[in-house]
């Protein structure tokens, strides 16, 4: 969390989970459950907490009311606009851990950067930013529960199959802005006057919605589309308050001016007049005084000391109506005013002061109008973001070419040619090889062999996503699919560390693994790739083994599993255990080089492939010859591990006698064996419990101790040899 809201006497754990969180205190004195009741009613707008649904929940009634406390104090005013509580049931929802999102890429690649690459890239076809919004949320809680599931597919269904229906709709949506954050602007006084712009421009789209959704049912009659005509909203009246009231550009900001219409406000466009045509009107009272007093030599002039004045030439030698009142003698000339023209010039003055003033409590009066409609506009928010999340389903589903999953009360997966959506979509339909699987009762742990490069993470993480998708309402990447709902997804899969808080790649897999065997039920779903990795080849055998076993042999049924291993020991689990059964990728070696078919076929596969797929990488012929050669020894058993070992030193140690590495059973029968300290170092090493820069500081010693001695050993030999030469 970013912040954490905590009573006084509280304190948290000094750990690096909680050293980044920003720390809040509520007040002293905390209310009572009967003061925190009434506040949240009050704040809601309900008559008690039953209709919140809090009326047996006492902890989390206090929470709330100690949440909108904190806010009114950091927000310096009343919290009324809020959005009705409702209290998270998680039970409808399939659970999905930041782990498991992570090591699927549904939001972010494993590298952390966001877009193309994950699964939210892919399948985000929405047109507003309502539909994006549920879509992150749908990928973040799919559904658990089947009458939701169902209703969405029906949806999807009917846009799919019609493409200019949906064609047309997703050009209607894309001109609706987000109408659940303009009411929000304006509920909390932050709008400006471009907000209410896009809020009409939004509700005018809403007729042409409906009118397409009725002509969509003229022909094709659907209980979906009916209920949502049935309670549709035009919000006509505030479309046509918006309309009236604002001009098509307005200002950047309120005090700007110029934001309403002419006939919005009769004070305001007598203002507006003014203002607009002020030079006109002087003309006007000018042309009037000329007729009124037969003085055709009048002028009219303005400074800042006297303002507006009539100019009268001292040539002209006339007599001085009666209502001119002298303000000014000049040389040449005399200046007067009049009652009419001191009205008139005051108007002018005030008008455009007034005109601001009174745009602004036209404003005020017109967000408040907006504001107290919010509840309204939120319906009609999520009516429209439902609409947009099913069409966005729709459009990825007919461009993918995805199927309509079906449901099955056992716990059982059935895919039929299925696909990984974002690996399919990054290499295209024609060079993916899709794969099936079945995960039954009786036989729902599928351990998966095969070498690296070969695919099995993407067979992992494909069926994950496919039951993800089906749990969205989604179509899904494959020709056929039968899926049992799933209650959590659990996946650990990837090699990482966590340096800053002290932990390995090994003890980061064990966390997962520990977390997955406590929380994993019989409905969960969960995949596992190259468990016990991280450490000794015996040690790591002897963890997947033991998890393979706990996994099956849990009381309460065993979760659906796809295992994919390196360990071929494994393999002899099947037969042994009723519900374990083997896959594997296939490979085809072609003069002698393997090539990846990326098929899943039935049984375990004969061999790793490592020294192949090192091959293929780019690894320097010299290595690969030598890795072959080493591969065949240690293949051979204990002998052929000594042969390994004496080349080895050999090769390191040109300087150590070859009794010395392996002396002679026969000459060291009654005599004790003079091994050199260096082998003797060596043989006492766990070469998959070093790091890199352990094995470094190991050879830098060596060289240090006996470096010296070997060389000196070398010289001399290659002395005495050119002596005898």
């Amino acid at each position: 969390p970013r912040e954490i809201l905590l009573p006084k006497d509280l304190t948290l754990p000094n750990t690096d989970n909680f050293r980044k969180v920003h720390l809040a205190y509520l007040p002293p004195k905390l209310p009572s459950l009967a003061k925190a009741a009434e506040l949240l009613c009050k704040i809601q707008h309900v008559p008690s907490i039953e209709t919140l649904g809090l009326e047996k929940k006492p902890l989390l009634t206090k929470a709330c009311a100690a949440l909108i406390a904190y806010f009114e104090q950091t927000q310096k005013a009343t919290i009324d606009q809020l959005k009705p509580f409702q209290p998270i049931n998680l039970s409808r929802r399939m659970l999905i851990d930041d782990i498991t999102e992570r090591n699927l890429e549904i939001f972010v690649r494993l590298n952390g950067h966001k877009g193309p690459g994950t699964l939210r890239h892919i399948i985000d076809r929405t047109k507003t930013p309502m539909g994006g919004r549920l879509l992150e949320d749908m990928l973040h809680h799919p559904w658990r529960d089947l009458e939701p599931i169902l209703r969405i597919q029906a949806a999807v269904e009917l846009l799919c199959l019609d493409d200019a229906f949906r064609f047309e709709l997703r050009n209607i949506l894309d001109q609706i802005y987000d109408l659940e954050r303009l009411t929000q602007r304006i509920a909390l006084n932050r709008s400006l006057p471009k907000d209410f712009l896009a809020l009409k421009n939004s509700l005018l789209v809403l007729p042409k919605i409906k009118t397409l959704l009725e002509t969509k049912l003229e022909n094709n009659p659907n209980p979906i589309l009916d209920e949502i005509i049935r309670n549709w909203d035009f919000l006509d009246e505030y479309a046509t308050l918006l309309s009236q009231a604002l001009v098509d550009d307005p200002p950047q900001t309120i005090t700007d001016g110029g934001l309403f219409l002419t006939g919005y406000n009769q004070e305001l466009d007598e203002l507006l007049d003014m203002v607009d045509h002020a030079e006109q009107k002087l003309q006007a009272l000018l042309e009037e005084e000329k007729n009124k007093t037969g003085l055709t030599k009048l002028k009219m002039g303005y400074n800042r000391v006297f303002g507006y004045y009539y100019e009268i030439s001292k040539a002209v030698e006339t007599k001085i109506p009666e209502h001119f009142i002298r303000r000014q003698s000049l040389a040449h000339a005399e200046r007067f005013t009049t009652q009419t023209l001191k009205d008139l010039e005051e108007k002018l003055l005030t008008a455009s002061d007034k005109r601001k003033t009174l745009e602004y409590q036209l404003f005020l009066e017109l967000r408040t109008t907006i504001a107290q409609a919010r509840s309204r506009f939120l319906a009609m928010s999520d009516v429209i973001a439902n609409l947009d999340y099913w069409q966005a389903l729709a459009e990825v589903a007919r461009l993918n070419n995805w199927v309509k999953p079906t449901f099955s009360s056992k716990d059982e997966i059935e895919i039929v040619a299925g696909r990984h959506p974002v690996v399919e979509a990054m290499l295209g339909q024609t060079n993916f090889v899709p794969n099936g699987l079945s995960l039954k009762v009786g036989r729902n742990f599928c351990l998966l062999t095969g070498p690296n490069m070969a695919g099995k993470s993407t067979i992992l993480r494909q069926t994950a996503l496919i039951c993800l998708l089906a749990q969205m309402g989604s179509f899904v990447p494959a020709t056929k699919a039968n899926l049992g709902l799933v209650d959590r997804l659990f996946s650990r899969v990837g090699a990482s560390d966590n340096l800053a808080q002290g932990q390995s790649t090994f003890m980061v897999e064990m966390m997962e693994t520990a977390r997955i065997l406590r929380q994993a039920t019989r409905k969960s779903f969960v995949i596992l790739d190259e468990i016990g990795r991280g450490t000794s080849t015996y040690d790591g055998v002897a963890l997947a083994w033991s998890i393979v076993e706990y996994l099956l042999k849990r009381p309460n049924g065993a979760p659906r599993t796809i295992f994919a291993t390196h360990y071929h020991e494994l393999t002899a689990l099947e037969g042994r255990l009723a519900e374990l059964f083997t896959m594997n990728i296939a490979i085809s070696e072609v003069n002698n080089t393997i090539v990846f078919l990326h098929k899943l076929i039935p049984g375990p596969s004969d061999r790793s492939y490592g020294v192949e797929v090192a091959r293929l990488s780019g690894i320097p012929a010299p290595v690969i010859q030598r890795a072959k050669e080493l591969l065949q020894n240690l293949e051979s058993g204990r002998q052929g591990m000594e042969t390994a070992v004496q080349k080895t030193a050999q090769m390191l140690l040109p300087g150590i006698d070859e009794k010395q590495i392996a002396p002679n059973p026969k000459e060291t029968q009654n005599q004790p064996q003079e091994i050199h300290p260096l082998l003797d170092a060596i043989t006492k090493i766990d070469p998959n419990s070093l790091t890199p820069l352990e094995a470094l500081n190991l050879l830098i010693d060596w060289k240090r101790r006996w470096g010296e001695n070997i060389q000196t050993s070398k010289d001399q030999k290659g002395k005495a040899k050119r002596q005898k030469a």
